[in-house]
């Protein structure tokens, strides 16, 4: 039963667009839901929070975001249970998450009763958004951005946060190729690398370009000061299967995003038995162990990537290919038991799934 008492101000589309959706065709990032929520920030307080029907905005040219970068965003998913009910996979970890990421770039908190309440409502007006199929859901982006007209250095005074969201299919539709980057960096100890600043995107689209060039599928990144230990990937935290232990980067540099499906792999893992290591892991001990035949299994994890294997991994002249990914156990059970979670399947024994 909901108890909440946030007003929220609700406009819905004349005209729905739900016919434009394929089911059995989605891809990433290409279609919008019929509404958006929007709230501003002004005067010191969050304003009316609105849902209404997606639309763009209109912003001066002297927004602050366009120029000083004050702009930060998550990334969640939802899932339809056998019923056809949409549930979201630890939203209110995302909201955590965004509020650190608001902290350190100096921006005002988003309540939890706006981000929580106005997710549920405008994921309950939008239901049918949320595809049923196996390999497909719902790609939440809630976002925020400085909003003041104002051409100077120094924290905007106005915000807007809001949420839209896209029916999404597979990031990663196989495995694949990563190429470890030693030239350019991403992160490095009190930087930003631990939060969803935009930023930290847009600086990474030149590498990765020229990886892709290459015919790589992502960049693995290595740590700003000797370029020895790996960090993550452009879209996933990154995880090795070395003999009977999976190792992953621990996230106590700064420079790693804390994930939450890394998180929730690490749950699921160390529940069955199976040892996790978090700490620093150089590429020496990589190839080493690939060079001995104990990188048995690599993936990455994240809201938009789930889990994605890995089957070669490239650092300057030495290549490392991992055979038949599609059979490897470990990470088969993964994928497996999460959806199973995501989809209702079986107990939600952590209390994962925020209903709608």
């Amino acid at each position: 039963m909901n108890t909440s008492t946030l007003d929220i101000k609700i406009t819905k589309t004349s005209q729905s667009r739900i016919n434009e959706l394929e089911q059995d065709n989605i891809f990433f990032g290409k279609k919008y839901g019929d509404h958006m929520l929007v709230v501003n920030y002004e005067n010191g307080a969050w304003q009316q929070v609105e849902i209404k029907p997606y639309q763009n905005f209109s912003f001066s040219p002297a927004t602050t975001f366009i120029h000083y970068g004050q702009a930060i965003f998550e990334g969640i998913k939802a899932y339809t249970d056998k019923d056809g009910n949409p549930g979201v996979f630890r939203p209110h970890d995302n909201w955590k998450r965004f509020n650190k990421s608001a902290h350190r770039m100096d921006m005002p908190d988003v309540p939890e009763e706006i981000f929580m309440e106005g997710l549920r409502q405008l994921l309950d007006i939008d239901r049918a958004w949320v595809p049923n199929r196996e390999n497909a859901s719902l790609y939440i982006r809630p976002f925020m951005m400085a909003t003041e007209e104002f051409i100077g250095v120094r924290p905007s005074e106005k915000y807007m946060f809001a949420i839209i969201t896209s029916p999404a299919g597979p990031y990663y539709s196989k495995p694949m190729s990563i190429y470890i980057q030693d030239t350019y960096v991403r992160a490095f100890k009190g930087g930003t690398g631990n939060i969803k600043a935009a930023g930290n995107y847009g600086m990474s689209m030149y590498p990765t370009h020229q990886a892709k060039n290459k015919g790589f599928n992502e960049i693995l990144w290595t740590d700003g000061i000797e370029h020895k230990y790996v960090q993550e990937i452009g879209t996933m935290n990154v995880f090795f299967k070395i003999g009977d232990t999976v190792i992953t980067p621990d996230i106590e540099h700064d420079t790693i995003l804390a994930g939450i499906s890394r998180d929730s792999v690490i749950t699921l893992l160390r529940e069955k038995g199976i040892k996790v290591e978090e700490r620093q892991i150089s590429i020496d001990e990589i190839e080493a162990a690939y060079r001995a035949g104990e990188l048995k299994e690599a993936f990455g994890t994240g809201t938009a990537a789930s889990i994605t294997m890995i089957e070669r991994l490239v650092f300057k002249d030495f290549e490392m290919t991992l055979s038949d990914p599609e059979k490897w156990e470990m990470v088969g059970w993964l994928k497996k038991e999460l959806a199973d979670i995501r989809h209702c399947r079986i107990e939600d024994r952590h209390h994962w799934i925020f209903k709608i």
